[in-house]
């Protein structure tokens, strides 16, 4: 079995709907991510398929719910459910997302940006030293879309990432779609957003799609939505070749899909085509490096 940290890894997001076709296709599948929210209240005994998994492919489990990065703290609860499943576990390596989801204890439903500020960079910071306490170690720290500009921010996104990313030794889980979305969305060159961020420090990719959609009545314009139901974009494959070119370390890429299922060899074309690129810009670099 490959090893994480060790060569590039292509993958897929685990998701019940794809189960099947997921466990009837591992030679082509490199690394699977799951969701491990899903499993927090789980018995002990239904964590039995997730290591059977593990004993078949890389797995790598991807947190949606901390709100880390806010000036709130993490609920001690809700890590103690995450302690507990990683203490049966023992995953050699996780993520969450920059984000809030919380306010007190009212639930937004979704991944929020918050105001990029010097008060979230700390509140984030102490979240992630709660966070090692408690579980033994940190996540990868992933970026999120923003359909707006988080009002009262100092602080560029990539900068913003950097303050809190790398002072708590996290590795960065580069949502590539996220970022084209954001630099789209907000007037910059995707590929001059790219490099707004510490490249140096990812780990992880995911790549995933979204569609467009009508701005409020009154503004008319559109704006890309990052909805995980729709392919991969070229666009975005072309910044994972981008990242690729520019950094040196291996990187394992998940592709993310939640719904909305094409045909499962149209998931694997996905994964042959980040493979592919992978490999290109590689071979590219060392070329460069003979030159």
């Amino acid at each position: 079995m490959r090893q994480l940290d060790k060569v590039d890894l292509v993958g897929l997001g685990w998701r019940t709907e794809l189960a099947p076709s997921i466990l009837s296709h591992l030679d082509d599948i490199e690394v699977v991510e799951v969701i491990i929210d899903d499993y927090f209240k789980r018995p002990l005994s239904k964590l039995r398929p997730l290591q059977t998994l593990t004993s078949q492919v890389p797995v790598i489990y991807h947190g949606v719910g901390l709100g880390l990065a806010s000036s709130f703290p993490v609920a001690q609860k809700r890590l103690d459910l995450l302690a507990r499943v990683f203490d049966y576990l023992a995953p050699s390596l996780w993520s969450e997302h920059l984000a809030f989801v919380r306010a007190g204890n009212i639930e937004i439903g979704h991944l929020a940006a918050p105001p990029r500020t010097l008060a979230t960079v700390e509140g984030a910071l102490e979240n992630l030293e709660r966070i090692r306490k408690s579980v033994g170690s940190k996540p990868a720290l992933e970026n999120i879309a923003t359909l707006l500009s988080p009002p009262g921010s100092i602080f560029q996104e990539g900068e913003w990432t950097q303050q809190i990313v790398q002072p708590a030794g996290c590795s960065l889980l580069l949502d590539l779609n996220n970022l084209y979305s954001n630099a789209i969305n907000f007037g910059f060159s995707p590929a001059a957003y790219l490099k707004t961020f510490p490249l140096h420090l990812v780990q992880l990719v995911h790549l995933s799609g979204g569609k467009w959609v009508d701005e409020p009545k009154g503004y008319n314009g559109r704006r890309l939505l990052d909805d995980h139901i729709h392919d991969v974009p070229d666009p975005v494959f072309e910044l994972l070749g981008i990242l690729a070119r520019t950094t040196s370390q291996p990187l394992t890429v998940i592709i993310e899909r939640d719904g909305n299922y094409p045909p499962f060899e149209h998931l694997l074309n996905e994964i042959k085509q980040a493979k592919a690129i992978l490999r290109e810009a590689r071979e590219c670099s060392l070329l460069e490096g003979v030159a």
